[in-house]
Formats: C-alpha cells, sequence, structure tokens
C-alpha cells in the first residue's frame, strides 16, 4: 500500500517562524531529516516491488551520493573517491561560495535515488519539501541556491560512476535456463516465477575485490536415498522442524520474512503483499539506532552509508554463490522425494538455495552498524510493525543477525547449514568493510 509522509509538511509548520540565519541550520542539520528522508527512499523501493539485489544498489548509490555532497564540507569525514572500486576522486565545492552541506547531503540523495529507482520523479516531492522547508526557516538564498547545485555536482559524479557496474548490460544478459538435473534450482510455488537476477554476481563490488573473494565452500552434494548423509540430514532437520515450530519460532521466521512481494493465492483468487526487503530492513535498523544514540548528522549517514554499501557487496557476493552452485529450494527437494503436499512456513523467494542471502547480508551490516554503535548496542527493532508484526528486542547486531539463522530456517526456506555459511561470509564482507573504508578522521 502505498504510504503518503506528511513529516516535511509539519516540520514547515513548525519552524515557519524560525526566519533567523543563526536558527535556520538548526532547522535543517538534524539527523531526524536523514532518516525521514531514507525512509521516503524505502517506501519507493518497498512501493514499486524492487528485487532485494537491486534495492540494495539502490541504497548503496543514494547513499554514497549524500555522504560525498555531506564530507566535502566537514573536515571530520573522508571522501570515498579512491577507496570504492573504480571511484576517482571527486569534484570538490567551490571554497568561496557557502553551502549548507547537510542540506546538498539530503539532496543528493533524492537525486540519486530519483534515478535509480522508478517512476522517473517518485521522491521529487520530497526534493520540493526539504526546498521549500529551508526556504521557510530562511535558509539564505545564495546558500540554497549554492547548496542546490552542489547536490546536482555530486549526484551527476556517482551517478556516471553507477553507470559502469554493469548493472545497465545485465538486463540483456540470457535468461536463467531450468534444467531437470536433480538438486538443482527450479520454479516454485506460488508465483513459479523465474529465477532474480542470475547475474548479479558479475556487478562490480564496491570494496570487495571481486565477487568470488569469499566464496563460501559447495554445499553439500545431493543425496536423498542415504540417509546418513549430510545432505539427506540437513533434509530431514527440516522435516522436523516443520512439525514442531512453537510460536516464538514463527514469530522469528514472520519477522525476518521481508519478502517484497508475497503471491497469496485462494482458489482463483490471486493479490500480492508487500514488505521491506531484507536491506530495506537493515536500512530502517540504521535509522532505529540513530534515534535511539542520538547520534548527530554525520555519524547517523555514516552508518547508513557504511551499512549500505556492505549489502551491496554481500549481495553481489552471495548472488555468485547461488548461481555458482545452483541449488533446489527445500520445497521443490521434500515434494518430490519425501512429501508431496509439504509447504513451507514462509514463502519461497525464486532464486537458488545455497547460500541464505537474508543471512548472508545481515552479517555484513551487523558488522558495520557494529562499527558505529559499538558491539554491544541494545535496541528494539518495531521496523515490521507497520506490517502487523511485532517488535524484537535485541542485545547487538550480530545478535540480530545470528537469530536470522534461525529465521530461516524456522521459516523452512533454507537448509541451516546455508545459513550458517551465509552469515560467515557475510560477516568476512562486512569486517572488511570497515576495515578498507576510512571515513571519519580519528
Amino acid at each position: 500500500m502505498l504510504r503518503k509522509t506528511i513529516f516535511f509538511l509539519l516540520l514547515v509548520l513548525l519552524y515557519s517562524s524560525c526566519k533567523s540565519n543563526k536558527q535556520y541550520q538548526a532547522s535543517i542539520n538534524k539527523p531526524l531529516l536523514l532518516r525521514e528522508t531514507v525512509k521516503k527512499l524505502n517506501e519507493v523501493i518497498l512501493d514499486n516491488n524492487f528485487p532485494p539485489p537491486v534495492a540494495s544498489r539502490n541504497y548503496a548509490y543514494a547513499t554514497i551520493a549524500a555522504y560525498e555532497a555531506f564530507c566535502a564540507g566537514n573536515k571530520n569525514y573522508r571522501s570515498l573517491g579512491g577507496q570504492l572500486n573504480g571511484l576517482a576522486v571527486l569534484p570538490k565545492p567551490d571554497a568561496n561560495k557557502p553551502y549548507d552541506y547537510e542540506f546538498a547531503a539530503l539532496i543528493a540523495l533524492c537525486r540519486v535515488g530519483n534515478a535509480v529507482t522508478f517512476p522517473a520523479g517518485s521522491l521529487d516531492d520530497c526534493v520540493q519539501q526539504l526546498t521549500h522547508l529551508a526556504d521557510s526557516v530562511g535558509m539564505p538564498n545564495d546558500v540554497l541556491n549554492n547548496s542546490l547545485a552542489w547536490a546536482d555536482t555530486v549526484a551527476n559524479a556517482i551517478l556516471n560512476w553507477s553507470k559502469k557496474d554493469k548493472y545497465l548490460e545485465s538486463r540483456s544478459m540470457p535468461a536463467y535456463t531450468v534444467t531437470n538435473a536433480d538438486g538443482t534450482w527450479i520454479p516454485t510455488p506460488a508465483a513459479y516465477a523465474t529465477a532474480v537476477e542470475p547475474h548479479w554476481g558479475q556487478l562490480r563490488t564496491l570494496v570487495l575485490d571481486s565477487s568470488k573473494q569469499f566464496l563460501p565452500p559447495p554445499p553439500y552434494t545431493f543425496d536423498v536415498k542415504n540417509k546418513n548423509s549430510a545432505y539427506y540430514l540437513e533434509v530431514q532437520k527440516l522435516i522436523d522442524a516443520s512439525k514442531n515450530l512453537n510460536e516464538e519460532q514463527k514469530h522469528i521466521a514472520l519477522f525476518w520474512d521481508d519478502n517484497p512481494f508475497k503471491l497469496n493465492v485462494y482458489g482463483h483468487a490471486m493479490f500480492s503483499t508487500k514488505k521491506f526487503s531484507p536491506p530495506g530492513h537493515w536500512m530502517n535498523i540504521c535509522g532505529i539506532a540513530s534515534a535511539q544514540a542520538k547520534a548527530d548528522f554525520g555519524t547517523t549517514l555514516t552508518g547508513y552509508t557504511k551499512t549500505a554499501i556492505a549489502l551491496f557487496d554481500a549481495f553481489i557476493a552471495c548472488w555468485q554463490a547461488k548461481y555458482t552452485y545452483n541449488t533446489a529450494r527445500p520445497e521443490t527437494v521434500i515434494n518430490k522425494y519425501f512429501d508431496k503436499d509439504w509447504l513451507p512456513y514462509i514463502q519461497t523467494p525464486p532464486f537458488p538455495e545455497y547460500t541464505a542471502g537474508h543471512s548472508t547480508i545481515s552479517a555484513a551490516a551487523a558488522e558495520t552498524l557494529s562499527s558505529v554503535y559499538g558491539n554491544n548496542f541494545a535496541y528494539i527493532d518495531t521496523s515490521e510493525e507497520e506490517f502487523g508484526i511485532k517488535r524484537r528486542s535485541f542485545t547487538s547486531f550480530r545478535q540480530a543477525a545470528s537469530e536470522n539463522i534461525s529465521a530461516r530456517f524456522y521459516g523452512l526456506i533454507h537448509f541451516k547449514y546455508s545459513c550458517i555459511n551465509g552469515n560467515a561470509c557475510g560477516q568476512k564482507i562486512g569486517n572488511l568493510v570497515v576495515k578498507k573504508l576510512q571515513m571519519k578522521v580519528k
């Protein structure tokens, strides 16, 4: 369902009397405004059904643009130019002109978000509201115009760089070919959709040397005849779990489901329901952490950007693994060899099983967020409440990522070892992002 935000309009009313040049910065340079702008991007991505890997790309380039627009005027932060693959030194603002770099960051985020999402102009209203707000609270005209121009300069630089990541080329690459080989992926109910983004592993990474840098070990050999084989035992674990799921386990599965497009089928009637995708869920967690920590604008933006970069690389790495090994989903195997009527608890997404994508990207995000907010940052995740799913509490980001291992198993869409190996890969990716990126000057 398309949701409308009235946050910016409320801010205009709240700050309409603040015409002093000394007061406008306090109104504009708020991390709350950044969180609401990212939330708007999140809603656009949700409403337009972007698959999780594509969503991660949208978040990455939009937040990088915001970060670059901001850090150019803040000596405590370093540019990512020269740190991310293929990103050269970026343009510099005119030292003789006044800017509001926080405002420029918000506009740059929207400009790039507009370009990498659809329909065209999805964030135009956001730009208009932000601009109206800036004017309403007394931002001088020269500062406003210079900041808008600077945001456009940065956004154009990031978009030109983004066009070389092979995303556009991947749109015309051959479709996935389904085979009849035992143990390989085939479309699953209810939509029987074609494989999502089979060439995603060919995209340019941002920090990883390549999509294969942390390629997980091969999956267990397909074997449904030998009851002592590792593969058979994994299948049996799922079958046994399906008979004994308790309410807590079901809640965990639903909480981390994050299916951006679930197809509901009742006889001849079909309709879809939408939720945050996995990267959308973690971007929302970034906002929750910022609010709870009372983080300033720079820290909040660093958390979003570093996490979005890790999410993007984690999806590329995981999708490389998925289509390298091309393994069947539990639903396919169990229906064919064990029980034709067996169903998973949540809907199986349309791509190969090994490794678990959500477990991979969750572990990567947990590492980057821990580097920003601390290793023992306890928080309450309310992300799913707008979809009717109760909140959950966590003692750390890593604990949340660890719970995701169980969540995909309780959902009965992944083998347990696939989740464990995905988590291990995600940790390596997140740690590499933390180690390589020098963002805040110590």
